[in-house]
């Protein structure tokens, strides 16, 4: 298989939650006096949106749009007691969605319980997704004010038995509403075999934006929690060319948010 670099496409962009945003840190200890269920921190103490949560996220919804969602489509990634994790992968080399997010080499045990392996299928992985930092300013002091902890809020909710009524009070942190964060996605374009990506890959990755905005991301999603929005959106591309020479890249798109780009 053949593969030329033809360029690169990014998009930087803020992240807005519009709802409460939480994202576990898949910590399992519980302090006492603390959180049950704490968001994901960096090293400065401040929430950010992973960019394996954004991918993950976007990939899922990808899978469903683009009818991946079948038995002898899905692979099993992780072994659980009760039924595996699965995603999709396949061998097709026009696969949109294993193009735009990878696929792994090697043989894989699938759903239906046949196996297959697609390594003669793997291109490098064209979609590379930061971590999203948050714009500290975004959360402002009148809203610090309201806040349980320095940069989030608790939110508190009730399982309630159905027969003795018993309340069990759970709580959880999240980013409050109104939060930014500074996120960036870079698309490249390659020539495979002597055929071009051309845009098609970074038209199916606004599309994965679209699809994001009106889902969730991040945990308890169906509760109230992870709706977000993407605002100063700007499409650069750079070939091969600007690498070379350090030419400035090309504005192929930007808008204020996905509503008004026209791509």
């Amino acid at each position: 298989m053949d593969v030329i670099l033809k360029g690169k496409y990014i998009i930087s962009c803020k992240i807005k939650a519009v709802t409460g945003l939480h994202i576990g840190e898949g910590n399992n200890s519980l302090e006492i006096g603390g959180i049950d269920n704490s968001v994901v921190k960096d090293a400065e103490g401040k929430p950010y949106i992973p960019g394996s949560s954004l991918k993950g996220k976007m990939r899922s919804l990808m899978e469903f749009a683009e009818g991946k969602v079948k038995e002898n489509l899905l692979v099993e990634t992780k072994k659980e007691k009760d039924g595996g994790i699965y995603i999709h992968m396949c061998g097709d080399k026009s696969c949109i969605v294993c193009g735009l997010f990878g696929r792994n080499h090697g043989k894989h045990t699938l759903k239906n319980g046949s196996e297959s392996d697609f390594t003669d299928s793997v291109v490098p992985t064209r979609l590379i997704v930061r971590d999203a930092k948050l714009i500290e300013d975004s959360i402002t002091e009148e809203m610090k004010e309201n806040l349980d902890l320095e940069w989030t809020e608790v939110k508190f909710e009730n399982n309630i038995d159905r027969i003795t009524s018993q309340a069990h009070p759970r709580q959880s942190e999240r980013v409050p509403a109104g939060a930014e964060f500074e996120a960036e996605f870079v698309v490249n374009r390659l020539e495979v075999d002597g055929k071009d990506d051309g845009d098609t890959f970074v038209k199916k990755f606004v599309q994965a934006m679209r699809l994001l905005e009106d889902d969730y991301l991040g945990g308890q999603g169906t509760r109230g929690n992870g709706k977000v929005q993407f605002v100063d959106i700007k499409i650069l591309y750079k070939d091969r060319e600007a690498y070379l020479n350090a030419a400035q890249p090309k504005v192929v798109a930007q808008a204020k948010d996905l509503k008004n780009l026209q791509f």
